[in-house]
């Protein structure tokens, strides 16, 4: 091969790399942006429902003794407010007066006839059975009925009666109260602020609307970070006989690889949700609901959970999170500089011990796709936890009526780390394939 041959061949090489890395740059450029839009968004999403599940918590509601004050207090309000005497309560309520004055007529008549042994009591039992014929006083017992069942029950009677009722409920409601009230006042006020709303109803629609949007913007950019590492692959399989071209693609890859692995740890992995949807029981005629109480919520991230762990006092639990952080972050981190350095050192730093073992021996020691497993595992565990226990409080009778469900979910960062598993066992199998091409990598 001539001189000007050979220059030209080395040109077109270092033209097609060049082509190589510009083009991969702008595609890890557009997997850098999704990560980072996707991390936020994911973590901006576990605060807006760590903020709904803060004010609709079982503890300012179902458990909370003013809630119940309140609405116990508007349904007995209302039965007052609205309560008439309708005329079969009055013929009833009359038949009772007319029970109640023909047997005091004739307690007197049987007081005043019973024997008298003083001369005053004789005087009065004379004058009585000359004055007062006792079958004219029962004659007379339904129109004095009448006459007091007509003035009870007037207009005027019945809002004073009310107004009494009325005031010693207003009375009880206020000796009646807990030490929630202060801490959910002081809540609602703030988050009612934060999301610019002024009542119950609207921070739970603008939290629903707010979540859906977020949700799907979440999920399109993990699915759009795959797309650009299968894209990547795809070019991989394009460029299989490109043996010059393997090496650049192998580093960039890493790159590739190590964004997946940082939105991974960063983004949550799963959301565990239960709530009781639905209260429901008949009071004096009226149903009393509470809806969406929150049971428990959390959302976690696997740097969430190192963090959580090493925070424990527990001895134990500060084990685990120091080994998952090495095993799960650490280790993988040190395997992609490992194998960078493979591709792109000189013989001797690639012919390293520690490198060639962080590169090609630590890997059963590298616990990532383990951790995709214990996730999976978990959440399959929790989530069957959470159906049996929620549906032992799943009640329908006559009397009460209780809907729970259960949202616990994975979330979009375990998409993205088993993304970044997958992806590091192909880059594996392309560092063998590279070593077995070129035993001597520059």
């Amino acid at each position: 091969m001539t001189t000007q041959q050979t220059n030209t061949t080395t040109g077109k090489f270092g033209l097609s790399k060049i082509l190589l890395i510009l083009g991969l740059s702008v595609l890890l450029c557009g997997e850098a942006w999704l990560g980072y839009h996707l991390d936020i968004l994911a973590n901006e999403q576990t605060q807006i429902k760590e903020d709904y599940s803060m004010s609709n918590n079982i503890t300012f509601g179902l458990f909370s003794l003013d809630q119940w004050r309140e609405r116990i207090g508007a349904v007995v309000d209302r039965q007052v407010t609205n309560y008439k005497i309708t005329p079969a309560q009055k013929k009833a309520m009359q038949k009772q007066v007319e029970q109640q004055l023909s047997g005091m007529i004739s307690s007197i008549v049987k007081e005043v006839n019973k024997p008298q042994e003083s001369v005053g009591g004789k005087l009065k039992k004379f004058a009585f059975n000359q004055f007062v014929d006792p079958k004219d006083l029962y004659e007379q017992v339904p129109s004095f009925s009448r006459t007091i069942v007509n003035k009870v029950t007037s207009p005027r009677s019945v809002n004073r009666l009310k107004d009494i009722a009325s005031s010693k409920i207003d009375q009880l409601e206020d000796e009646t109260y807990d030490s929630t009230s202060v801490a959910y006042n002081q809540v609602t006020k703030s988050l009612y602020g934060k999301y610019k709303v002024s009542n119950a109803a609207d921070f739970d629609k603008e939290i629903t609307t707010h979540l859906a949007d977020i949700h799907k913007v979440t999920y399109n950019y993990a699915y759009a970070m795959l797309a650009c590492v299968v894209l990547v692959m795809i070019l991989w399989w394009l460029l299989r006989n490109k043996r010059e071209l393997q090496n650049t693609l192998f580093i960039m890859s890493l790159c590739f690889a190590f964004i997946l692995l940082a939105v991974g740890m960063t983004a949550p992995i799963i959301d565990v949700d239960a709530r009781i949807q639905t209260l429901d029981f008949m009071m004096m005629g009226k149903k009393v609901t509470f809806e969406n109480q929150v049971l428990f919520f959390q959302s976690k991230s696997i740097m969430g959970i190192v963090h959580t762990l090493i925070e424990q006092p527990k001895p134990d639990a500060v084990l685990v999170g120091i080994l998952i952080m090495l095993f799960v972050i650490i280790l993988p981190l040190l395997r992609m500089i490992a194998k960078g350095i493979v591709i792109l050192g000189n013989e001797k730093l690639s012919q390293n011990k520690v490198v060639k073992y962080l590169t090609f021996e630590l890997g059963k020691w590298d616990m990532a796709d383990v951790m995709v497993v214990g996730i999976a595992m978990t959440y399959i565990g929790l989530n069957g936890i959470l159906k049996s226990q929620l549906s032992n409080l799943n009640i329908d009778n006559e009397f009460l009526k209780t809907t729970t469900v259960n949202y616990t979910s994975l979330q979009p960062g375990f998409i993205i780390f088993v993304g970044y598993v997958a992806f590091e066992m192909v880059l594996t199998y392309r560092l063998n394939r590279i070593k077995a091409n070129d035993p001597v990598v520059h």
